[in-house]
């Protein structure tokens, strides 16, 4: 269970001048801030610069589009669970249009029961990846055929992305923010 934050945002005063550089990129583009994750990553500003650039890819301008990576981004902050990754992304999925009982069932580690077609295949990918290491060929096919090749790589990339975030985080302790969201539910082995 997390504690104390390892790694708690750097006074503005003390950034170096490519701290404030690169944060200041983050703060002008589309997030509008420096976002808990890059909190940590500050720390290494060549190794956040590469990251968010990619987040910023794979969050805002995803081939699968904003809805699906939206939820590609819950089912990877739930398989480690990630209570930031959650508290800022679980609003967000239900505004694009995940059902919030998929949502809640995401959370408690079950099976949704009302996803889309689309989301269902996304939901099942993201599961086989994180769970299994590996894609089945059913499902790499029937993704290939649904997002195309580029469409799939993206997905990949979500879930690797997200999957980054959460190590950082998690090893580093970050808080979640305070946040609508219902609070990722911790599993008993945690």
């Amino acid at each position: 269970m997390m504690t104390t934050n390892r790694m708690p945002p750097l006074a503005e005063d003390a950034w170096s001048d490519e701290q404030r550089a690169l944060a200041q990129e983050m703060i002008n583009g589309p997030r509008g801030a420096l976002l808990p994750p890059f909190e940590p990553l500050l720390r290494s500003p060549e190794l956040m610069a590469h990251a968010q650039r990619m987040g910023e890819y794979l969050r805002y301008r995803s081939a699968i589009g904003q809805r699906l990576s939206e939820l590609a981004i819950l089912v990877t902050a739930r398989h480690w669970s990630q209570p930031v990754e959650w508290a800022i992304h679980a609003p967000i999925a239900e505004a694009q249009g995940i059902d919030l009982r998929d949502i809640r069932a995401i959370n408690a580690g079950d099976e949704p029961q009302t996803l889309k077609a689309d989301e269902r295949l996304v939901w099942r990918f993201c599961q086989e990846l994180h769970g299994e290491r590996r894609v089945s060929d059913e499902t790499w096919q029937q993704a290939v055929a649904q997002f195309d090749e580029k469409g799939v790589m993206d997905l990949v990339g979500l879930c690797g992305y997200y999957a980054f975030l959460s190590m950082v985080m998690n090893a580093a302790r970050t808080p979640a923010p305070a946040s609508t969201a219902e609070p990722l539910m911790v599993r008993e082995a945690e």
